[in-house]
């Protein structure tokens, strides 16, 4: 019987499902490479829909296969899943592969003290800083690519009024859309409405000159799209917001989105509302918060850009055994969003 063992995880209320061992070859000599070809590899494709799907997943499932990393600069590399596709990126899948490297003692770590996790993801290499006290994980700071604004105050014609959003690259690329103004909070009451206004930018933009990557083609396409609103701010944090992140085809992130809180630092940087020696405290539509900061600044493609540290915590829940009965006639499974 085919069977896959996964471990699972939550960051800030966010599933993440990490498959070390598919036993399925991944083409490519790099994890960009494996993105592109798992794609159109009916085996992968197979495996990816099994996992996410009902009724062994569901329409918000989020994972990841585990792979070699590009070269001996990183511990491994990883290809993120969700129910429409493969990623470019995933923040707080990240996180919770640090916490995951630590606690299997994949990667080993000290007692107390701090450990990179060096991962290769589609978008680049990235750091999984994972923070030990008295032989526990206490949090992981996940340290992005390179992150930038591509465009500001972008026109969208939407079913509620034109809009304006500004476009941001962290890893992948957000719209993102202030909801003050529209009548909107970031709330679960709201959920309908947000995922609904997230979906309708996404598409509006996705085909359009914003969402082309200046460099990399393969991460073109807006991934998502971040409804945000101001809090007040809080003590040590120069800036307090909450947002909600709705991801491929209407996913909604519960987290505050770690590759997303990337976005935000590079956008909150550009129009100079966050410093190098400032913090954001980014709250999530469950209440889960990510901090970040700017760690690092450099150019890329001619633009200025921004390293984001962003740091958070994942908790394992469960480890499964899923199996796939050959007389089942609901494989590899459906979703009914």
């Amino acid at each position: 019987m085919e069977q896959y063992h996964t471990e699972d995880y939550h960051t800030g209320g966010e599933p993440f499902r990490i498959i070390s061992h598919l036993g399925i070859p991944l083409s490519g000599a790099s994890v960009a490479e494996r993105r592109v070809n798992a794609a159109s590899d009916e085996a992968v494709e197979r495996a990816r829909q099994v996992l996410c799907f009902e009724p062994r997943g569901h329409a918000d499932m989020y994972g990841g296969f585990i792979t070699p990393p590009d070269d001996d600069g990183a511990d491994f590399g990883v290809l993120f899943w969700h129910k429409d596709g493969f990623s470019t990126a995933c923040g707080h899948g990240t996180i919770a592969l640090g916490v995951w490297a630590v606690e299997t003692g994949r990667v080993h770590a000290p007692d107390t003290g701090a450990t990179d996790v060096v991962i290769d993801v589609p978008s680049g290499r990235v750091t999984a800083r994972v923070h030990t006290e008295q032989g526990r994980v206490a949090a992981v700071d996940f340290v992005n690519v390179p992150s930038y604004l591509l465009a500001r105050d972008v026109p969208v014609s939407t079913s509620v009024g034109d809009l304006v959003v500004d476009v941001s690259y962290s890893g992948a690329i957000y719209a993102q859309l202030d909801v003050g103004a529209l009548g909107l909070s970031v709330d679960p009451a709201h959920t309908t409405a947000l995922i609904a206004l997230g979906r309708e930018v996404k598409w509006a933009l996705n085909d359009s000159p914003v969402a082309r990557h200046p460099v990399d083609d393969r991460l073109s396409g807006i991934y998502g799209t971040i409804l945000h609103e101001d809090l007040p701010a809080g003590e040590g944090h120069a800036l307090h917001q909450r947002n909600v992140t709705i991801f491929a085809d209407g996913e909604l992130d519960r987290s505050p989105c770690g590759s997303g809180t990337g976005a935000r630092v590079a956008t909150l940087a550009a129009a100079g509302r966050l410093t190098d020696s400032d913090t954001l405290s980014h709250r999530s539509i469950v209440g889960s918060v990510f901090t970040a900061r700017i760690v690092g600044r450099t150019e890329v493609s001619g633009r200025t850009a921004v390293v984001p540290e962003v740091t958070g915590m994942a908790y394992r829940t469960g480890t499964s055994t899923f199996t796939v009965d050959p007389r089942d006639p609901l494989v590899p499974g459906f979703v009914l969003r």
